[in-house]
């Protein structure tokens, strides 16, 4: 995936940090008289050394970079999906989400019946969730009917995830189609459009 489409974010994990962030809070408390009688000169040494102690060198093994699609990104796959539809006349919504399964691009295509805005994200949640595209996903409701009653899912043909080096980065999903698999071949237009 080029630079272009995609973003490294660098997540530093700080027990430290946590515990001072909320002694500030607790100090700030304390200033206010929420949690009891201290005095107002109380509050800025507390703070003062909740600030020193806040910067800290975090350790290894505590860090993670990941990828992440970048607006731009998400908008050309979006508006790729919805224009495949739009060539075979259909009328869709097409959403895109990150590796969250947060909105970050959400199209209504002109005639694109009510469902299908609030179908097209929860595909493109359940795609990005497996790592798989929901057509692949329905088959395992079989085995696991139970998937279907995740909150935010929707396993019907119509998403496909984005991958970068085989780890899921966004959900593409289309829906108001005829049939799931033109929605799932339109989220796969959408993809593509991210491809070189």
């Amino acid at each position: 995936m080029t630079r272009k489409i995609s973003r490294k974010v660098s997540r530093k994990v700080s027990a430290v940090g946590a515990v001072a962030a909320a002694a500030g809070v607790a100090t700030a408390l304390v200033g206010a008289g929420v949690l009891g009688g201290a005095s107002a000169s109380a509050a800025p040494s507390s703070t003062s050394s909740v600030a020193a102690s806040s910067s800290v060198n975090v350790g290894k093994g505590l860090t993670r970079t990941s990828t992440h699609l970048t607006i731009d990104a998400a908008t050309k796959a979006a508006q790729a999906a919805l224009k495949a539809a739009e060539k075979a006349g259909q009328r869709v919504s097409v959403a895109v989400v990150d590796r969250n399964g947060s909105t970050l691009v959400a199209l209504r295509g002109d005639g694109s019946g009510p469902q299908a805005y609030e179908s097209a994200a929860r595909k493109a949640f359940t795609a990005v969730s497996w790592n798989a595209p929901t057509s692949e996903l329905v088959k395992r409701l079989d085995q696991a009917p139970t998937l279907k009653d995740i909150p935010g899912t929707l396993f019907l043909a119509g998403g496909a995830p984005v991958q970068d080096e085989d780890a899921p980065i966004a959900g593409i999903g289309v829906a108001g189609a005829p049939s799931g698999t033109l929605d799932e071949q339109f989220a796969q237009a959408g993809v593509q459009a991210l491809d070189g």
